[in-house]
């Protein structure tokens, strides 16, 4: 029997994280606070797992996960409507075909890891992840996190920090 801990009345996204090793679990788990239903997953993104992605909104990715064109057009099929990757690189995405599909792209700012330390470098990762789907479920602006190829604002950096203009002034160009 599957216990749903997430608080009935809060709007939450409905997530999957692929290629998550045992050492993310604990810092993602942390960083989402029980806000969004996640699923964590060991497999990598492909065709053959992107049927995984089905009832969700979200997919979170790593570096070599294989988010090109035919693997975005099947997430878009399944309802996905936004590809946050845990890392600065947007390399491994197809920009272009997410674009067409109006599928959102977010990745973590290169400026925030600033003076982490390695030991950090996991818990920076997933909170900004965190941080990301956040704002994506209130209509905000993700700053310089937006990596979509009509990015609707790329001058304001992107921090955890509560009085962060970043959750509040900014609306998310659709």
């Amino acid at each position: 029997m599957l216990v749903n801990l997430i608080d009935q009345n809060q709007v939450w996204m409905k997530v999957v994280a692929y290629s998550i090793k045992s050492f993310e679990k604990e810092p993602l788990a942390i960083a989402n606070q029980k806000k969004h239903e996640i699923t964590l997953i060991s497999n990598a993104l492909n065709a053959d797992t992107v049927s995984y992605a089905a009832g969700k909104e979200a997919v979170i990715v790593f570096e070599d996960d294989d988010v090109s064109e035919s693997v975005i057009h099947k997430l878009a099929d399944l309802g996905v409507k936004y590809i946050a990757t845990r890392s600065t690189s947007v390399a491994q995405i197809n920009q272009q075909a997410a674009a067409a599909r109006n599928i959102k792209i977010a990745n973590v700012p290169l400026g925030v890891l600033n003076g982490i330390k390695d030991r950090n470098m996991a818990m920076k990762l997933a909170e900004e992840t965190i941080l990301n789907l956040d704002k994506w479920q209130h209509k905000t602006c993700l700053g310089m996190a937006c990596a979509c190829a009509k990015s609707c604002h790329k001058t304001t950096q992107s921090t955890i920090e509560p009085n962060n203009p970043l959750y509040n002034d900014h609306k998310q160009v659709s």
